[in-house]
């Protein structure tokens, strides 16, 4: 029996609303499971044990290590620009576990925006051309590799805290 990721287990380490939560995080900074435990305001066994699923998982790195009162942290970051959508072996129930983690997710952080400033909600279930289709998905695709490719670690000076959330599909014909 193989410890390498499956799709399916690493769809399964992120449909966890705290598991989101450190990943975008570490997409900006490399951080201890100490500094994440203080960021996320968790215990440091808990911030511990979901950086492991997600490592086990294949979503996080180890990116160093540093010497901290006699011991070894290990510093961990998520390298966003490898992951791409799982394969087929994932079921529709494992895709749905994902989903409503997102959205629990979402929850929590509308609830954090900042209400005075500038905002987009946008929601779309509709029909259009193939060619429009195309083209959203490569303008929604290069928002995410721009907000990905920009993130900073927590409290940057100069920098803003945000969210983007998009999931884009192609529909069936209603039933």
């Amino acid at each position: 029996m193989s410890n390498e990721p499956t799709p399916v287990s690493a769809l399964r380490a992120v449909a966890h609303p705290l598991r989101l939560q450190i990943l975008s995080l570490l997409t900006g900074a490399e951080m201890s499971a100490a500094e994440v435990a203080r960021e996320l305001a968790v215990t440091h066994a808990n911030a511990s044990y979901h950086l492991r699923v997600l490592l086990d998982a294949g979503e996080l790195v180890v990116a160093g290590e540093e010497k901290i009162r006699g011991g070894i942290a290990k510093r961990y970051r998520h390298p966003w620009e490898q992951q791409q959508a799982p394969p087929a072996p994932a079921t529709d129930e494992d895709h749905r576990l994902y989903i409503r983690a997102v959205a629990e997710e979402l929850v929590r952080r509308f609830d954090q925006r900042r209400r005075a400033s500038k905002a987009l909600l946008s929601d779309a279930e509709m029909w259009v051309d193939p060619e429009t289709w195309q083209q959203v998905l490569e303008l929604t695709q290069e928002a995410a590799r721009l907000i990905h490719d920009s993130a900073q670690p927590p409290r940057t000076d100069g920098t803003v805290h945000v969210n983007l959330t998009t999931l884009a599909f192609e529909m069936t014909e209603p039933r």
